[in-house]
């Protein structure tokens, strides 16, 4: 199941709005940029910094999740944060249902034990329908057909 342009990342960002309404703190990113950070503080060796940074928040969420294949070095930082995030608000938008995420990972242990926390301890909203992202530049999103 492909789901692309039905609001997946609107309404998280709608959530994250809600949130901050009522004095919490919130980081919205894609999650490639998220794992190309954590990446980055391997390189310049101050990854716990930016872990840390990452578990600050209330609520954290991550667009665009399982959107490619991982690297093992990406899966193990992402099994750390979502680790040390347990017990705290994180959102996932993913145009992949949860049982496509599997394949995505190197590591059969890492997936495991990284996608039973998120999908054993998540409320799922699942999304269909059309887009409503134009199809060309000029052209305005069509509203769904309301029953």
């Amino acid at each position: 199941m492909i789901t692309v342009g039905v609001g997946k990342a609107h309404n998280a960002q709608a959530l994250g709005h809600l949130a901050v309404r009522q004095g919490a703190h919130v980081r919205f990113a894609k999650t490639s940029r998220i794992l190309a950070e954590l990446a980055g503080g391997h390189a310049d060796r101050i990854w716990e910094k930016r872990i840390r940074e990452l578990v600050r928040p209330d609520v954290l969420i991550l667009d665009d999740f399982a959107m490619r294949q991982l690297s093992a070095a990406h899966a193990d930082d992402l099994y750390e944060l979502v680790s040390e995030r347990q017990g705290r608000s994180l959102i996932i938008t993913s145009n992949r249902a949860p049982s496509d995420w599997y394949p995505l990972f190197p590591n059969p242990v890492v997936a495991e034990s990284l996608l039973d926390r998120l999908i054993n301890t998540s409320h799922q909203v699942i999304m269909n329908g059309p887009s409503y992202r134009p199809k060309n530049p000029t052209d305005k999103p069509t509203e769904p057909a309301v029953k």
